[in-house]
């Protein structure tokens, strides 16, 4: 095999990949969007898993060398974004916050996936009475505001109040809940419109089992959308997470950091003129639920033709013109059709052929 060949290969597995294939079929604003989408999502992943390294304190912790931080001490050398009216240190916190956002998020974009395609599956595929009571159901829970049944889950779930791992787990169930109807309608309606199709009669006909078509040749083709649900979900389960934590059902600050909660201590703050406990969070919280959006926003617009922006005009029309079937050459510009197929021939400024 030539270099020629295998530099061609290398650039089409390389282009397959996910992010590349989507940043080369941008352009534009829609690319710029993508790109810092991309960059602010990728800062907030780093600073969640190396939180132990970049945090100069504990989450909880309000004293070093048994001398207290003090409560909401201006932002200084010790204290770079000051200390909360709890006496913990802002900037730790947001750190660790970022952590706890990361694991919610995890857990409850998993179960949500899980269940939702399960459920959308089976529902799509059988159809008959099955199918009408989950699509009921579903329809119910999606009619009901998502953040209040989210508290009530969370009440139900913990009490409103629990450790780090009852917290995240209590959190994430709450905002699965809210979002297996949206996988269970995406999966369900693909799972219809695939289950006519001719490769699964064919699969019918030749005696493949009910779970081997759901899963080998229905599965594999209806879960195209599923990452850019993804990621518009996560951006809504940082904020469902931090409407928990701001309403105080959330996690308690001696469990894990959590940005809505700080962000409810710091009401009283903002009144007495002290910024910095309510800004860091709250910024934290805007720039994480921005860089999702706009990544999943750009993945969304790139994946419906009908959105996608268009290429350059100069490279569109050099391809155009490099695709033609023109026995005489490539297509040019003109009105009135192809230059060379009759040696001579010119267009006038109306448009029409002329010949010598």
């Amino acid at each position: 095999m030539s270099n020629a060949a295998l530099t061609s290969r290398k650039r089409s597995l390389w282009d397959r990949l996910p992010i590349v294939h989507q940043l080369r079929q941008s352009v534009g604003l829609q690319r710029g969007m993508l790109v810092v989408g991309l960059v602010l999502t990728v800062v907030f992943i780093l600073v969640a898993i190396f939180a132990p390294l970049i945090a100069p304190y504990g989450f909880s912790q309000t004293k070093a060398d048994g001398t207290s931080f003090g409560a909401q001490q201006p932002p200084s050398a010790a204290h770079i974004w000051g200390t909360t009216s709890g006496g913990y240190d802002v900037f730790s916190r947001v750190i660790w916050g970022a952590q706890t956002a990361i694991l919610v998020i995890i857990v409850a974009v998993i179960l949500s996936i899980f269940l939702g395609v399960l459920l959308g599956l089976i529902s799509g595929y059988f159809g008959g009475w099955l199918d009408r009571v989950l699509v009921v159901v579903c329809d119910a829970i999606y009619a009901f505001p998502s953040l209040l049944l989210a508290i009530v889950v969370a009440i139900a779930i913990s009490g409103g109040q629990s450790s780090l791992w009852g917290g995240i787990f209590a959190a994430a169930i709450s905002i699965t809940v809210v979002y297996i109807p949206q996988y269970f309608r995406v999966i369900r309606s693909e799972v219809v419109r695939i289950k006519s199709e001719a490769y699964v009669e064919a699969a019918k006909v030749v005696g493949a089992s009910n779970g081997r078509i759901m899963f080998r040749h229905v599965l594999r083709n209806s879960t195209r959308t599923l990452p850019l649900i993804f990621t518009l979900n996560s951006s809504e389960a940082i904020l469902t997470l931090a409407g928990l934590g701001f309403l105080g059902f959330g996690i308690e600050p001696t469990a894990a950091a959590e940005w809505g909660y700080d962000l409810n201590k710091a009401v009283d703050d903002v009144t007495s003129g002290i910024w910095w406990t309510a800004i860091y969070p709250g910024l934290a919280i805007v720039l994480a639920v921005l860089g999702i959006t706009l990544v999943g926003e750009s993945l969304n617009d790139l994946a419906d033709p009908r959105l996608r922006g268009r290429r350059r005009a100069a490279v569109a029309s050099g391809q155009v013109a490099e695709t033609s079937v023109v026995p005489g050459g490539s297509l040019t510009a003109g009105p009135g059709g192809v230059d060379g197929l009759e040696g001579g021939e010119s267009f006038d400024q109306h448009g029409i052929e002329v010949r010598p």
